[in-house]
């Protein structure tokens, strides 16, 4: 296998950083631009059909909808409670939380809170900064804390779309009779989240008094780390439960950060902080009536995955699959009734009934939607689309086999050969690439896992290791938020000071390198242990 075909491969990763860093072209455009060139690099390098490469992008963008169109369904809802003034009351609510310890505010807010909000398809990174800034923290630390703050359970945001999606590409490379399930996968990326979530708690009180925070914190850090541990430990074990790893992490860390507080004679709730105009607005809002559509979201989910038998009804039985599409031919599972985009859309009409919004809130709803969604919903699926071309180039329809080694094929094999036993050392670094270039650890997964899988059995790992050194890939991939250039410009919007991320993204990424670098490490380990 020639140098040139991987220098041809690494071409559209190459445009997209380009794209990214050099010129500082957002999320969409930079994709568009690598699909184009992979398009081009198939067709006349790789021996791709046209017909391929159309069916390709198709196929790319419903497997896609695991989570595109949960942006789409969570941005809708999000502008829904914005406009029709849930937002407000949710965000006064939470200024007056734990004001009388930093250290268990900071867990409870940016961990508790953050992790629970991404997980039901809320956007802490646009959420959160005006809240730590209205509790007094600098502009710097508010910025910085929403971006780092649920990096650890990436993997289960947006109701477990990333793990949805990694065990959907992992089970189109194994093939049929090898499919893994859920929780097989939820068990092996446990293992990442004690190590991994109690040095975030720790990165999170140095950004904000470095050593004497530490010194002062490491108890409630350490407390949420066992925490997400033991909660995710059990979630992982069982395949219903899964998907609902963040929420039941996120609602722990709440719940024993209150349990210290009480127990160290402090408030949980301290109003004090809250302008009159805030009390005036808090008795005429009932909390409960801001939190509808999320508490809908949350018992609709909870109804559809804990019955062992509503799960098994529609994850596995109503697949609801799109056959006739990819060009292999095999049909592509859209799980319509069981994945969260379907129910973010039913629990935010339902919850209209409670809120009762005005036909002009309504409307200027729907506006804002249209306004904010196009471009983050497109940027979603477009890195499904290039990692589906860059799986199915050298594939011939009429033979339905690869006339050449596909550019997934060529990165695998040139990984075996130049990493070999240390692939698993390096892993972690590609998915923080991975991470960087797409915006999410869910696309990471769509453009890098197959590859991945493919290297690890190269290096004729096991399927256990396989997964691990996959999780590694993932959660370098979750990682990448504290250095996304997007959403750090989206925490820094939040609070009208646009041009202070750069500030930030010096600190965030030696942070970044430095979790990098231990997940690595967990993975080394891990593959010791088991091999």
């Amino acid at each position: 296998m020639s140098i040139s075909s991987l220098l041809l491969t690494l071409t559209p990763i190459a445009v997209i950083i380009a794209m990214l860093v050099i010129w500082k072209k957002p999320a969409d455009i930079s994709g568009v631009a690598g699909w184009i060139v992979v398009s081009l690099i198939a067709f006349l390098f790789f021996q791709t059909s046209l017909e391929v490469i159309f069916r390709s992008t198709i196929a790319g963008v419903v497997r896609s909808f695991t989570v595109s169109l949960v942006v789409a369904a969570s941005l809708l809802q999000m502008a829904f409670m914005e406009k029709t003034g849930a937002l407000k009351r949710i965000i006064i609510f939470i200024k007056t939380i734990a004001c009388e310890n930093k250290a268990v505010q900071i867990m409870m807010i940016n961990i508790g809170f953050g992790t629970l909000m991404v997980s039901v398809g809320a956007t802490p990174v646009s959420l959160l900064p005006p809240i730590m800034l209205a509790l007094g923290y600098s502009t710097y630390v508010s910025i910085a804390l929403p971006c780092i703050g649920y990096d650890a359970l990436c993997t289960y945001a947006l109701l477990g779309a990333p793990i949805v999606v990694f065990v959907d590409v992992a089970n189109s490379f194994l093939g049929k009779g090898h499919e893994i399930s859920l929780s097989q996968a939820g068990s092996v990326f446990f293992m990442f989240l004690p190590i991994i979530s109690t040095m975030i708690g720790f990165c999170m009180l140095w950004i904000v008094g470095q050593w004497q925070a530490i010194k002062e914190g490491w108890l409630p850090v350490v407390i949420t780390g066992a925490a997400i541990t033991a909660v995710s430990y059990f979630t992982n074990k069982v395949d219903r439960l899964v998907v609902l790893t963040g929420i039941m992490c996120g609602a722990a860390v709440i719940i024993v950060m209150a349990v210290y507080l009480l127990s160290t004679g402090k408030k949980i709730i301290d109003r004090r902080r809250l302008s009159r105009e805030e009390l005036d607005y808090e008795r005429s809002y009932p909390l409960w009536k801001a939190l509808s559509p999320w508490g809908l979201l949350i018992i609709v989910i909870l109804a559809l995955n804990l019955p062992t038998d509503m799960f098994n009804l529609l994850y596995r039985k109503f697949t609801l699959p799109i056959a006739g599409l990819a060009a292999d031919g095999k049909p592509i599972m859209t799980r319509a009734l069981w994945n969260a985009y379907t129910w973010i859309f039913v629990s935010t009409f339902v919850s209209m009934i409670f809120i009762k919004p005005t036909a002009s809130q309504v409307k200027e709803t729907f506006s804002l939607w249209w306004k904010r969604a196009p471009r983050p919903v497109f940027a979603a699926a477009i890195f499904f689309v290039i990692g589906e071309i860059m799986n199915m180039t050298g594939f011939d329809m009429a033979s339905n086999k690869y006339v050449v080694p596909s550019m997934v094929q060529v990165l695998a094999n040139f990984s075996s050969q130049i990493f070999s036993d240390a692939y698993g050392a390096v892993v972690a670094f590609i998915g923080l690439l991975g991470g960087f270039i797409t915006g999410s650890e869910a696309s990471t997964i769509a453009m890098f896992a197959t590859y991945t899988l493919k290297t690890s059995n190269m290096l004729h790992m096991g399927l256990l290791e396989m997964l691990i050194i996959t999780a590694g890939l993932a959660f370098g991939g979750g990682l990448a938020s504290v250095v996304s250039p997007a959403k750090l410009q989206n925490a820094s919007a939040a609070i009208d000071k646009l041009g202070e991320e750069t500030q930030v993204i010096r600190i965030a990424f030696v942070f970044a390198l430095l979790l990098t670098a231990m997940t690595a490490g967990t993975v080394m380990v891990l593959l010791g242990i088991y091999a």
